[in-house]
């Protein structure tokens, strides 16, 4: 350890994190997401380093080079260990009350989840538990869920709504998100969506419950800024074209930005929709025609793929990274955390896709981290390992990056860093409070 200044030239860094095996920058894509063979180039140097101050990374390189610029009486030294940027989770379903696992037996006996939706299961018997939480009882609930996440490496999430289906349930469902900025260590991005499914009070009623989520729902979200990003359920049966890109203009106009589930389980068009009107990120996708590609791709809109989703819902059959990528579609990673998909550790989802999406290591975790970045429009701040960015770093108990997707179910993260501040290490939390 150095305990006091040896080179004039050198400057002082609150933290510094040294001889790592690797330090995986994913730098080089902030202002655009990596696309095509950019997802495979993941800027690894070798022997480490990285300085920090105020939260932010003033320096990466060799750790040489950094300990010739950079002095501090605080170090981590991560020998062995690969340094990498925190996780951005793109797609979760954070907000809910209750459990399904009642379900798993159905799916298991080849009941698919649209027809459970039609008895009364799925989104709407979270929505019954969700509206019969209090505000008190949601936060405490959505809390250590987060906090869990954070163990395994999630920095970043984006969190809808979606459970509550009424304005008010809503409204608290986002401001459960908001109060999870100020508790916890995490960054949450808001996402509205009421437009999750069509609540039993409005069964039969499509239209007249569209009319009360543009008309009413929206504009009251937009006035209180509860949310960064409106999504819709976009699905046969459920929001179809139409009606989906209501919901989306209407979002627009009153300054949400627009996201869409689409294409999960029918090729319904979701993916040429998402181009039209100029989406952020189009979810799901494992029934997108090539018109729904070349869309995306002339919008510049990004694929977030799901790869748990169909496993935990028993479809034989993902989302094809594959032909997203080398159509030059920016592809990012997100858990679908939800009743249906209860993921507690992100680096399944790394795992899944690798194995069933046929994505690379290096594109996974391009995937996983700047790419989501730029899925939740926040790849200026993180999602890489640059100077100015915030310091949020994961330290991995592993010698090559590539484990993270070769290794199944463990937690192969050795500490949490957020912006700069060690909030977990060895799986506990250091830190409960942001």
């Amino acid at each position: 350890m150095k305990d006091a200044r040896t080179n004039l030239s050198e400057s002082p860094a609150d933290l510094i994190i040294e001889n790592a095996r690797q330090v995986v920058t994913l730098q080089g894509h902030s202002l655009k997401p990596a696309c095509g063979q950019q997802m495979d180039e993941v800027g690894i140097i070798e022997d480490g380093a990285v300085a920090i101050s105020n939260g932010q990374i003033v320096e990466v390189g060799r750790t040489n080079f950094v300990n010739e610029h950079f002095f501090s009486q605080n170090r981590i030294d991560a020998t062995g260990k690969v340094v990498t940027p925190g996780f951005v989770d793109a797609h979760a379903h954070l907000v809910f009350a209750g459990s399904r696992e009642t379900e798993l037996e159905m799916k298991i006996k080849g009941v698919e989840y649209l027809d459970i939706l039609k008895r009364g299961g799925g989104i709407l018997r979270t929505v019954r538990d969700t509206r019969a939480a209090s505000k008190q009882q949601l936060q405490e609930i959505c809390k250590a869920r987060a906090l869990s996440l954070l163990t395994c490496g999630v920095t970043t999430i984006e969190a809808k709504s979606g459970y509550g289906l009424t304005l008010e349930d809503e409204v608290k469902s986002l401001e459960v998100i908001r109060e999870l900025n100020k508790s916890t260590p995490l960054t949450f991005i808001p996402t509205f969506l009421g437009a999750h499914a069509i609540p039993s009070e409005y069964s039969g009623r499509v239209s007249e419950y569209v009319d009360t989520v543009c008309d009413v729902w929206i504009p009251e979200i937009g006035k209180k800024k509860l949310a960064t990003f409106c999504d819709v359920f976009c699905e046969k049966g459920v929001f179809e074209i139409d009606n989906s890109r209501r919901i989306l203009e209407a979002g627009k106009r009153n300054g949400l930005l627009p996201r869409i589930h689409a294409d999960e389980f029918y090729p319904l068009g979701g993916a040429v929709l998402a181009g039209e009107v100029g989406a952020i990120s189009a979810d799901h996708l494992l029934n997108m025609s090539s018109l729904g590609v070349e869309s995306l791709k002339h919008a510049g809109t990004i694929a977030t793929l799901l790869p748990a989703a169909p496993l935990t819902l028993m479809i034989d059959k993902y989302p094809d990274a594959r032909n997203l990528i080398s159509n030059g579609v920016p592809v990012a990673l997100g858990s679908d955390l939800s009743p249906s998909c209860w993921i507690e550790n992100y680096q399944l989802v790394l795992n899944l896709a690798c194995y069933k999406l046929r994505m690379t290591p290096a594109e996974a975790l391009t995937a996983a981290t700047i790419n989501a970045a730029h899925s939740v429009r926040m790849a200026q701040r993180i999602g890489s390992i640059e100077k100015g960015k915030s310091a949020d770093l994961l330290i991995l108990e592993v010698s090559d990056y590539r484990s993270l997707a070769y290794r199944l179910g463990g937690n192969q993260v050795n500490a949490v860093l957020k912006n700069g501040r060690p909030v977990a290490r060895e799986g506990k939390l250091l830190v409960a409070e942001g």
